[in-house]
C-alpha cells in the first residue's frame, strides 16, 4: 500500500508539472506557404501557434540583413477589389534592420481573402476560462494523489473554493468578461462591417461564458459529493484531467470546422466550404497549409501517460483493498 501511494504520489506530481508547464506553452502550431511567401523570406511560411489562451505569433524574427516581408497584405477590406496586395519589400527591410512580422494578423488577412472569419472569432469562451478549468484539474490530480478520504475530500474544497473565488472576482468584479467581450467585438469588427450582427455575437459570447462558468461551479460540487459518497468516484479524479490532449483536439477540430463551413460571400475568391487540416498538410487554393502538435501537446501526452498509470495503481489498491477509502 505504502509503495503504491508512493507511486501515484510520484505520478500526480510529475502530471502537475506538465500540465501547469503545458498552459503556457504552444501546443499546436500552423503554417501556410504560398508563391507569395518564398522560403528566403518567410523560412516557416505564415505561422501560428495554438496556446489554451491565446492564438500567438509563430513567425521567427529576422537577423540583421536578412529578407523579410515588410508588408505582405495590404488594402482596404470593405468590399472592393484592391484587397489582395502582396509586397515584398527586401531593400527597406534590410535598412530597417532585424523586425518581426505580425503572422497572426497575416493569417487573418488571408482568411479575409477567402471570406474566412478572423482568428480572434474562434473559441471566445474557452480562451479566457482555460485557466480557470486547469485551476479546477489542478485541485483534482492534488486530491487524487492524497491517500485518505478527508484529506482528499480538504484538498478538493480548499482548491476548488480556491478557483471558483478567482473566478468569479476575474471575470465580474475586475471586470474581465466585460473587457474580453468588448474585445471580441472590436476584433470581429476589424474585417467584418456588420455591427448588429457583430454586437449579438458579442452577447452569445458574454451569456455562454456566464452559462460554462456556473457549469464549473456546479461540476465543483458534484466532485465534491460525489468523492464523499463513493470510495470508486476518486478514479475520476485522474480520468477528467487524464484526458486533455482528447478536449483540446476535439475543440481544435470543432472550431477548423466551424471556420471551414462558414465562409463569408465578400471574400476575394469564392471556395466551396471544406475542412481545414486538422493534422498533416491539406491545400486551400493556392495555399499549402501545414498543421500539426509543438512541443506542448507532447507535455499533455505525458499527463495523460502519468494519470492512466496513476489510475490504474489506484483502481488496483481498491480492488485488493476492500476497506480502503
Amino acid at each position: 500500500m505504502d509503495k503504491q501511494n508512493r507511486q501515484v504520489g510520484v505520478l500526480a506530481l510529475v502530471a502537475l508539472l506538465a500540465l501547469i508547464v503545458a498552459y503556457f506553452t504552444p501546443i499546436w502550431w500552423v503554417s501556410l506557404t504560398a508563391p507569395n511567401y518564398p522560403p528566403d523570406a518567410f523560412p516557416d511560411g505564415i505561422r501560428i501557434h495554438f496556446h489554451f489562451d491565446a492564438v500567438y505569433n509563430g513567425c521567427k524574427v529576422a537577423g540583421k540583413g536578412s529578407r523579410l516581408a515588410d508588408e505582405v497584405m495590404q488594402g482596404d477590406f470593405t468590399g472592393n477589389e484592391e484587397r489582395w496586395n502582396p509586397i515584398l519589400d527586401a531593400d527597406k527591410k534590410v535598412e530597417q534592420g532585424a523586425q518581426g512580422l505580425d503572422c497572426v494578423h497575416e493569417m487573418n488577412t488571408i482568411n479575409h481573402y477567402v471570406g474566412m472569419f478572423p482568428i480572434d472569432v474562434g473559441a471566445p469562451v474557452e480562451r479566457p476560462l482555460a485557466k480557470f478549468f486547469f485551476g479546477f484539474f489542478v485541485a483534482m490530480i492534488v486530491a487524487f494523489a492524497l491517500p485518505k478520504k478527508r484529506a482528499r475530500l480538504i484538498a478538493l474544497a480548499v482548491g476548488f473554493a480556491a478557483v471558483a473565488v478567482w473566478m468569479l472576482v476575474d471575470q465580474f468584479a475586475l471586470g474581465h468578461l466585460a473587457a474580453h467581450v468588448q474585445e471580441y467585438v472590436t476584433n470581429a469588427g476589424t474585417y467584418f462591417k456588420e455591427p448588429e450582427r457583430i454586437a449579438q455575437w458579442g452577447e452569445n459570447v458574454r451569456t455562454i461564458s456566464i452559462g460554462v462558468i456556473v457549469g464549473l461551479l456546479v461540476a465543483m460540487v458534484a466532485v465534491v459529493v460525489g468523492v464523499a459518497k463513493s470510495r470508486n468516484f476518486q478514479l475520476a479524479l485522474a480520468l477528467a484531467p487524464a484526458l486533455i490532449p482528447v478536449y483540446f483536439l476535439v475543440t481544435y477540430a470543432a472550431w477548423l470546422w466551424f471556420f471551414g463551413h462558414n465562409l463569408h460571400p465578400w471574400g476575394a475568391f469564392t471556395v466551396k466550404p471544406f475542412m481545414p487540416t486538422v493534422f498533416g498538410e491539406g491545400k486551400v487554393a493556392q495555399f499549402s497549409t501545414f498543421s500539426y502538435p509543438y512541443w506542448g501537446y507532447g507535455l499533455l501526452l505525458l499527463v495523460f501517460a502519468c494519470l492512466v498509470l496513476a489510475f490504474l495503481i489506484r483502481r488496483q489498491q481498491l480492488r485488493e483493498n476492500p476497506a480502503m477509502e
